[in-house]
């Protein structure tokens, strides 16, 4: 496991390929998370599987949604398969609601 960012509210870190964010995901910190994780998305190989795993999100904010939906983006731009995203039950619930819960391959909601 590798941490890729820590800033004392969030942590994002990666374990093969999977891809976690822990805390509290508001506006202050999503662009740091973004870009800490859009970083390691470049790596990656054409065709490599990703697992986005935001389980560990406390604190629901559409800000930790654009963080996923940017991740979600550039995968496909760089064509990597992104297996499935697990998500807290309160991000759940806010994917939901904003509707934006068909875009992603959801496939386990932690604590729901």
């Amino acid at each position: 496991m590798s941490v890729l960012l820590e800033n004392g509210a969030n942590r994002l870190e990666v374990d093969g390929e999977v891809l976690s964010v822990s805390g509290e995901v508001d506006f202050d910190g999503a662009a740091e998370i973004a870009a800490a994780g859009q970083r390691w998305l470049a790596g990656l190989n054409e065709g490599s599987r990703v697992i986005f795993d935001l389980g560990g999100v406390g604190r629901v904010s559409s800000a930790a949604v654009s963080v996923l939906l940017e991740w979600t983006r550039q995968s496909r731009e760089s064509r990597l398969d992104v297996e499935s995203v697990r998500l807290s039950a309160p991000l759940a619930r806010l994917t939901e609601v904003a509707g934006v819960d068909a875009l992603l391959p959801v496939e386990v909601r932690v604590g729901a």
